[in-house]
């Protein structure tokens, strides 16, 4: 898919997503999130810059870490993802949390102005993910810190079949090389031509669970990346593509509700500190 078209489809499917997803997903994806946050040893004071922040859940907890002194700003290429975050934080009363509208591929932000920069399952996203671990590089001060998670294997994740499913249905790809950043090594690769030091690679086998059917399907079509897909199907494919996923997801079926194995990979890396 031509880059530019990429980020449209994303955008805009994910702001058709924002309202659900926090229902639909924040559950399944905390372990994930507990893991990257566990993985970037938070001070107090600090700056953190979160990436594909989407409501802002790992955004917030950042910000209760860092503390009054510190500052957690979250970005996303949604801009309805944003608002709900940046109305969270006022709830929460996290005056230090901050959030905007910004493309990771290009961050109108300072020179190492970051002590830590977080993507929690933004990555698999971008056109150019190479060109997002650049950006982070740049932005981080020396020594700072980069902890970013992608969902793992292809094989490893039990809903995989999603895609191949909704592609039969549109003229191009929804997701393109999704789970290429999940293979081994992959993360590291891209970090180290980016010019950041991998400190840690974890691989976290997890399991996504569901009440039933219409909620395995309402996460998987109605609250992630197919979404933009999704609204622009007639009833009469919306209920082929409902089929043909819950006959993919069938060998999970645990009772009424799904078991659904998934796996996650947990990355942390450092800027090179600056020579004496």
């Amino acid at each position: 898919m031509e880059p530019r078209l990429q980020r449209r489809v994303q955008r805009y499917g994910w702001d058709l997503a924002a309202p659900g997803y926090e229902g639909l997903w924040g559950a399944q994806l905390a372990g994930v999130q507990a893991a990257l946050l566990d993985g970037a040893t938070l001070q107090r004071g600090e700056r953190v810059l979160d990436l594909a922040c989407g409501t802002g859940l790992v955004t917030l907890a950042a910000a209760r870490t860092v503390g009054p002194s510190g500052q957690a700003l979250g970005t996303d290429l949604s801009g309805e993802m944003v608002t709900l975050a940046a109305q969270q934080a006022e709830r929460r009363g996290l005056p230090n949390a901050s959030f905007t509208r910004m493309d990771a591929e290009n961050l109108a932000v300072a020179d190492g102005s970051v002590d830590v920069v977080l993507c929690s399952l933004g990555l698999m996203y971008v056109p150019e993910p190479e060109r997002v671990l650049g950006e982070a590089r740049r932005v981080l001060r020396p020594g700072g810190r980069l902890v970013v998670s992608v969902w793992g294997e292809r094989a490893r994740c039990g809903w995989a079949g999603l895609f191949g499913i909704v592609d039969d249905e549109v003229s191009s790809e929804v997701c393109p090389l999704f789970f290429r950043l999940g293979q081994p090594g992959a993360l590291v690769r891209l970090c180290g031509d980016a010019g950041l030091e991998c400190v840690e690679e974890r691989r976290l086998p997890s399991t996504l669970n569901f009440d039933d059917g219409e909620q395995a399907c309402d996460a998987a079509l109605t609250g992630g990346p197919v979404a933009l897909a999704w609204s622009r199907f007639t009833e009469a494919t919306r209920e082929r593509v409902r089929g043909r996923y819950l006959a993919s997801i069938a060998p999970f079926c645990v009772g009424s509700g799904y078991a659904v194995p998934a796996e996650f990979v947990v990355l942390v890396a450092r800027a090179p500190a600056r020579l004496a």
